[in-house]
């Protein structure tokens, strides 16, 4: 069963009804000793990353999350959580993957917030990306990127430049798109995630 962290800073209700459709069983995390009873973690996220990680600090799930040794998913803001440092808010993160979250503007040449289709090209055709195309095409709304490191980066997507749109560190996973908008890629990817 999937535990949702519920610290107030996510779409939950986009993630549930993919879930449901999925026929996924899940359950929310508001406490840290509740983790246990979950095989696979998802932190969501939307909005502004230094809030975001200002809500789970006061939630007192940190230190509970950090010291998972099940599969971790974070999407999109839940994503970049997993990063050393934001500079949306100049904010010190989760820090379980050394590298930064780093903002479009002044950057690149188009427009920000990158919103809509693009295209995601995973590195390898298993794991979390097994089943779906290696250039399909995934939902994105975002302003900040994660850089391009090679040593976590799953998948990347251009857009104006190279970035990292999923990583990973050992049972940490995290997705800069939106998989539960993101039609059969998405589910598929969902479906994954819980077999991993």
């Amino acid at each position: 069963m999937i535990g949702i962290i519920n610290y107030g800073a996510g779409n939950i209700f986009s993630l549930t009804a993919a879930l449901d459709r999925l026929s996924l069983k899940y359950g929310m995390v508001n406490a840290g000793d509740t983790m246990e009873k979950y095989s696979h973690i998802i932190i969501p996220g939307v909005g502004h990353a230094g809030a975001a990680m200002q809500k789970l600090q006061t939630s007192g799930l940190v230190d509970s999350i950090k010291v998972l040794k099940k599969p971790v998913l974070g999407i999109c803001v839940g994503m970049q959580l997993l990063t050393r440092h934001s500079e949306e808010g100049d904010a010190q993160l989760l820090d379980i993957m050394d590298i930064d979250t780093l903002h479009f503007t002044h950057k690149i040449p188009h427009k920000v917030p990158h919103m809509g289709w693009n295209q995601v090209s995973a590195k390898h055709a298993d794991g979390l990306f097994r089943g779906i195309p290696t250039d399909a095409y995934f939902y994105f709304v975002h302003s900040y990127f994660i850089e391009y490191n090679p040593t976590f980066t799953l998948a990347y997507t251009t857009y104006g430049l190279k970035f990292s749109s999923a990583i990973q560190f050992n049972n940490f996973y995290g997705v800069q798109f939106h998989p539960e908008k993101s039609g059969e890629a998405g589910e598929q990817l969902l479906r994954n995630f819980c077999t991993i």
